[in-house]
């Protein structure tokens, strides 16, 4: 609705206002004012020939006009003869039943009728804005003519998916090829793995390499108020697709209308996310296989989807775009280096061993925040310790400017606390790297943290999943050791959740408890099977005994936690050198005495 269409029924609403509130006034403050006469008063004046009109009704009082002009009211004798009697007087008389009534009802119609006419005509306007609100949200805007086409090659890292993509670039350029040898194009890839690892990316190199338009749109796009509207806007994309002829469909985030549909006896099982997912089932099976047009789904929770979604016909290939591993993510730190001054001694290979971990999105944010410090400090070239400021903002935030805030004690507890961190990580995981210790306080409101970083696995081990439990385990251990239990603070939250988290799935969902056994308790809950009492002592149970040995660990190395917390108290930050050398040094002098 426009601004003007918005002043007009502003206008005719007040005007409507001003002519009720005047009708109101007439008709309601216009009557006459009466006074109330007793019966034997009213028969006095009939006889000495004052009473010039009398209004008959059949209420309890009678009104009517003295000859002074003046109105009256007064009892009603419902008598026989009564009105022979007043015309016998010379009285004018009246059958009615009251002015003041008639009065009332023109007041109550006038105000009635303008109200629903005001209704009305919102109404109407309503309906016309609601229906072009509809036409607007029912078109899919198409990128098929973007000028900024990516190709596979200008993509680092994926390599399985950029693969198993590539096949289906002859599909779209050539369906007739393909037809001949009795071959189905897939309807549809299934795109999967964590945020920012490409899958956006690779839906738009695909649709570059065959050179076909590219239709974008995400899941929310068709969660809509309007009953219906969903499922419109899905037809809708697919006619659009099919008028372009060959072409890629990518829908982002499907699980914003994929998930999975509730049961029979569930309450809403026709609800508008089921028909709009229903018009999507329909629309993918109903385009044949040599239409050239192919629709990519990207989502980071494939579990959450329909099985029907899923099937062959539908979305045929599910690939995983996962994290990169180290060699992807020296690729990708190469592609975004690329149009930066990096200098030369900068290596990026060890940039790409030490962010585990890190998506591709991630390390696009690194090198941006590197050449944003670089420039801030007008340098000529960005440089490692750009990179290296950098890694510790994208993991932990800037450092606070303020510190004046952190009192002795606070800064001694969080000492105490990452040194029991990376003592234990030393002690249990000699294998992970501590890149870095620090008891700077952050923008995101950690009072500190070391860096730990895993090697590169496939899978995990359960030792390896108790050790890093330890791990977080640490720093509260730390804490109770030299401050005594009633002096541990908040800041271990974070790292009680991580705990608790990786316990929580060793159990339910690895089978990596002896008492719990082989059971997957995720799929027990699908299924309405609760057995969270029992999961949740056999967690307590875990996190208390990894917890006991944790303390056992540091108390056995008390002098070593003490030297990491003293160097950490004097330098606030601990790098990697620094720490290996304290802590070999601590194990070879433990070993002499023991010898």
């Amino acid at each position: 609705m426009n601004l003007s269409r918005k002043k007009k029924i502003a206008i005719i609403v007040f005007i409507a206002i001003v002519l009720i509130g005047l009708g109101s006034y007439y008709f309601l403050n216009g009557s006459e004012d009466y006074v109330d006469i007793s019966y034997t008063d009213f028969l006095n004046k009939v006889e000495t020939n004052d009473v010039q009109k009398v209004f008959l009704s059949d209420n309890e009082e009678i009104n009517g006009i003295l000859k002074d002009g003046q109105y009256f009211i007064t009892d009603n004798p419902r008598t026989e003869g009564f009105k022979e009697k007043l015309l016998m007087a010379d009285i004018i008389v009246k059958e009615s039943s009251g002015n003041t009534t008639v009065k009332d009802i023109l007041t109550f119609v006038l105000i009635i009728g303008a109200f629903v006419g005001i209704a009305f005509f919102m109404n109407k306007n309503s309906a016309k804005s609601a229906e072009k609100e509809m036409t607007k949200m029912s078109s899919i805007e198409s990128e098929g003519n973007d000028s900024s086409k990516i190709a596979f090659g200008e993509i680092a890292g994926n390599q399985e998916a950029k693969e198993s993509l590539k096949e289906l670039v002859d599909f779209i350029k050539n369906p007739e090829k393909y037809e001949r040898y009795g071959a189905r194009m897939p309807r549809g890839v299934m795109l999967y793995g964590p945020p920012g690892t490409g899958k956006t990316l690779l839906a738009k190199a695909l649709a570059g390499e065959a050179n076909v338009p590219y239709f974008a749109v995400t899941g929310s796009d068709f969660i809509q108020v309007y009953a219906g509207l969903g499922a419109s806007r899905i037809r809708d994309l697919f006619k659009r697709a099919r008028e372009a002829g060959k072409c890629v469909i990518f829908i982002d985030e499907i699980d914003a209308l994929g998930k999975k549909r509730k049961g029979a006896l569930a309450s809403g099982g026709s609800d508008e996310s089921d028909r709009t997912l229903n018009a999507l089932l329909t629309e993918m099976s109903g385009f044949k296989g040599n239409e050239g047009i192919i629709v990519i789904a990207a989502t980071n929770r494939i579990d959450t989807l329909d099985d029907a979604l899923l099937r062959p016909g539908r979305f045929d290939r599910q690939i995983e775009v996962g994290l990169p591993d180290v060699n992807a993510r020296y690729k990708i730190l190469k592609l975004y280096s690329k149009n930066k001054p990096v200098a030369r001694d900068v290596d990026l290979y060890q940039v790409a061993y030490q962010t585990v971990y890190f998506s591709g999105a991630k390390l696009e944010s690194l090198m941006n925040e590197s050449a944003m410090l670089a420039a801030k400090e007008n340098e000529k070239n960005i440089t490692m310790k750009h990179i290296d400021k950098a890694f510790y903002t994208v993991i932990a935030g800037e450092e606070k400017k303020d510190r004046s805030v952190v009192s002795i004690d606070e800064k001694n507890i969080t000492a105490y606390h990452e040194a029991g961190h990376a003592l234990v990580t030393k002690l249990v995981s000699p294998q992970n790297r501590v890149t870095k210790i620090t008891i700077i306080p952050s923008t995101k409101g950690a009072g500190g943290f070391s860096m730990n970083i895993p090697p590169d696995k496939m899978y995990r081990t359960k030792e390896e999943i108790k050790n890093t439990i330890m791990t977080a385990l640490g720093g509260r251990a730390a804490e109770e050791i030299v401050f005594g239990k009633d002096k541990i603070t908040t800041g271990a939250s974070n790292d009680l959740q991580k705990a608790t988290d990786m316990a929580l799935a060793m159990i339910s969902r690895f089978g990596m408890d002896d008492e719990t056994g082989l059971v997957s308790y995720d799929v027990l809950t699908s299924y309405n099977i609760t057995s969270n009492i029992e999961i949740v002592q056999r967690v307590k149970s875990l996190l208390k005994e990894l917890y006991d040995d944790t303390k056992r660990i540091i108390k056995d190395n008390k002098q070593l936690l003490d030297k990491l917390t003293e160097r950490l108290l004097k330098k606030e930050t601990i790098n990697e050198l620094e720490l290996n050398e304290i802590v070999n040094l601590g194990i070879t002098q433990s070993l002499n005495k023991i010898n």
